[in-house]
């Protein structure tokens, strides 16, 4: 069996963001990138996955700019097989939306014919969580989303899903798209004689006028700002007092 995992290019998690002075978006300038959290959770369970004989290729793709090729590369030093770029943009301040995502990810599974799809829940610079539910629309796929455990045993795969109440545990039939949630594993690091090995695995590149997909944006970001700042806490002296000012100045009790 085949895996197919789509990788996202995003900022990386310990970088601060700072949002630019006209809010048109926020500034990557000179700022350190690196593969979506969540993606990177994926693509180690695929791997595990053909440790244990039940994946015999891992397939690594990525949609954006060239510059990807970079997170694609750490996804081949992990383990994967080899990789796809398609090339949907010229800015690194443009977002590929969802929905174009799931289209060009469908094209591709129409070509590579996998029998899973692992792919983070979500990215951190956007948090949509729509890209995998929309590619199993697409395809007419089964769906498991929140994975934090993945048992496939033959045309079935077993799914234990963070969910509001707790977990849930489904079973689906295969082909199947799954998202993967934090719990699932502990993401390996790319050892210096597998990044070196990464560099000769096939990475081909493509783009999205190939696959006769149209990334235009259907959405336009209006402003972008910071959070609000949260006030500093009190403290308080006794029980009495914090009754006082719950039911006086909060007007909770």
């Amino acid at each position: 069996m085949k895996i197919l995992v789509p990788v996202k290019r995003v900022i990386d998690y310990n970088v601060k963001v700072r949002v630019k002075a006209d809010g048109s978006g926020v500034d990557l300038a000179n700022v350190k990138m690196s593969m979506n959290p969540f993606d990177e959770i994926a693509v180690e369970e695929a791997i595990r996955l053909k440790e244990k004989g039940v994946a015999t290729e891992v397939v690594a793709v990525s949609i954006g700019v060239k510059q990807a090729q970079e997170t694609l590369r750490t996804a081949l030093a992990m383990g994967a097989d080899r990789a796809i770029l398609i090339v949907a943009a010229d800015d690194v301040h443009t977002d590929i939306e969802p929905l174009a995502v799931a289209k060009l990810l469908a094209a591709v599974v129409r070509d590579e014919a996998p029998g899973l799809v692992l792919a983070g829940k979500q990215a951190i610079d956007n948090d949509m969580n729509a890209t995998g539910q929309m590619l199993s629309a697409l395809l007419g796929w089964s769906q498991g989303t929140f994975a934090s455990e993945l048992e496939i045993s033959g045309d079935k795969a077993k799914i234990t899903r963070e969910v509001d109440g707790g977990l849930q545990t489904i079973e689906v039939a295969m082909p199947a798209i799954v998202t993967v949630d934090l719990r699932l594993n502990e993401p390996r690091y790319a050892s210096l004689p597998n990044i070196m090995k990464a560099k000769k695995k096939p990475l081909e590149e493509k783009t999205a006028a190939d696959y006769g997909v149209d990334v235009t944006p259907r959405l336009s970001v209006v402003k972008t700002s910071e959070p609000a700042a949260r006030k500093a806490g009190v403290k308080l002296g006794s029980v009495d007092e914090l009754i006082a000012k719950l039911k006086d100045e909060a007007g909770v009790i």
